[in-house]
């Protein structure tokens, strides 16, 4: 049953978009890949991966999701958050030292048994204002995600598969792991580096260890899908540009050093627009935002709710709308307050809580769900809904929204796409360079 109904929307995909038909069922591990959701009808899933936000400081208020409109200090004062634009020239470091600050835990393994009253011993760069990570977007300046919340589903126990930054971030993104690294390359983020350019091992102790080149032999999901006939497509920016940092297959050698990343890593993202008005939509698609339209403070840009609709739309409008799900997440917590304490499941995680927006037609509107999911629940859905393995234990522990009947609802009828066109303000675009150096 489960095996047809898949191949029959690849299928059914390849006369849409040219991609490969034909998915053998995984052998995959009972424990831990149960489904229990209905005959899947999604056939194209978009993973929109933005940067540097926790969920606090895009969604307080919002109705029916958890949030908190102050936090404390360790000294025990009582701060109420501070309004501050989404358009920043300053950065708050969010390495994993940052979060064992903030976190200001008591456990015996560092950033356990979380206080969460250290915000005030992170580190911003120059120009910010006092109390800078006890803050929030104000909803005006971020309508488009409050609309597609309200439009859709919004996951309000969402955290970072991992404590520290983007770069191990990404990884989670494709590969549901990071070698057992953490935080940043010592130059390059990736395999262009060569031997040369390493990052430290992350023990399971929390410490850090040696350092190992930042080019990774793991699989990944660009891997199994290629072994399942399954197409994908990572649109993102080149590595010469600003905002080729987040390009993580540059970290897996199995996809830098092969075919794959002249296939299948797109540059700009905006080819993304482009191949969709043209008739074309991989199985799986990863997009990565430019500097200016990624959320990411410090850089005087506003372009990101803007970004984030123009993709959403593009596939809404589009004939693909019927047999795709996609998910729009925050790749870490930025430095930014967040009340909720992370839960620990292993050596990496889970970081700060993070956004994530759920669109589907087969999604029910303005649901909040409090399921708990990380960044892997999202490569967790996809493998489920094409038959794929799990990568590492993240994937395989995560939670998938398809089970969730807040998230998706299969046997609904198919609703019509609601555009958010009519809400994209002017952005902000400004030449900036964060004085910190980590995203």
């Amino acid at each position: 049953m489960r095996r047809s109904s898949v191949a029959l929307l690849l299928a059914l995909a390849a006369c849409n978009a040219g991609s490969s038909a034909g998915v053998p069922e995984a052998s995959r591990p009972a424990a831990t890949r149960l489904t229990a959701h209905a005959a899947s009808p999604i056939a194209h899933v978009v993973f929109v991966v933005q940067e540097n936000r926790s969920f606090n400081n895009l969604f307080l208020g919002y109705p029916g999701a958890s949030t908190q409109n102050y936090g404390y200090d360790t000294k025990g004062n009582k701060i109420t958050l501070q309004s501050i634009d989404l358009a920043t020239n300053w950065d708050i470091q969010h390495a994993s030292t940052t979060f064992f600050a903030a976190c200001d835990g008591r456990g015996r393994i560092p950033g356990t048994k979380c206080r969460m009253d250290g915000w005030n011993n992170e580190v911003a760069s120059i120009g910010h204002p006092k109390n800078f990570a006890y803050a929030y977007v104000p909803e005006s300046e971020i309508k488009q995600y409050w609309e597609m919340a309200q439009q859709y589903v919004l996951a309000d126990d969402t955290f970072s598969s991992n404590i520290d930054g983007s770069f191990i971030a990404h990884q989670y993104s494709v590969a549901a792991y990071a070698g057992h690294t953490a935080d940043y390359p010592e130059t390059n983020w990736g395999c262009p580096g060569g031997r040369t350019d390493k990052i430290h091992i992350f023990t399971g102790k929390r410490t850090y260890g040696k350092l190992i080149p930042a080019c990774f032999d793991i699989p990944t999901l660009g891997n199994e899908a290629d072994a399942a006939g399954v197409s994908w497509r990572y649109y993102t920016g080149s590595l010469t540009s600003s905002d080729g940092l987040w390009s993580a297959y540059q970290a897996d050698s199995r996809i830098y050093n092969t075919p794959d990343w002249a296939n299948n890593v797109i540059n700009p993202q905006s080819q993304f627009l482009t191949d969709v008005a043209n008739g074309y939509l991989a199985n799986v698609t990863w997009i990565t935002p430019t500097l200016q339209d990624s959320d990411h403070p410090g850089h005087l840009a506003n372009g990101g709710p803007a970004w984030v609709s123009s993709i959403v739309d593009a596939v809404g409008k589009s004939k693909f709308w019927k047999s795709s799900a996609i998910f729009i997440l925050w790749d870490d917590w930025g430095g930014w307050f967040d009340p909720v304490k992370p839960p620990y499941v292993d050596f990496d995680g889970l970081g700060f809580r993070i956004p994530l927006i759920m669109i589907s037609p087969y999604s029910p509107a303005g649901r909040v769900t409090h399921v708990q999911y990380e960044i892997a629940s999202v490569l967790r859905y996809i493998e489920d809904n094409f038959g794929l393995a799990p990568l590492a234990a993240a994937d395989a522990r995560a939670n998938d929204p398809a089970n969730d009947p807040n998230a998706f609802d299969y046997a609904q009828k198919v609703r019509r796409f609601h555009s958010f066109d009519a809400l994209r303000p002017r952005a902000i675009h400004a030449q900036h360079t964060s004085q910190l150096g980590d995203d």
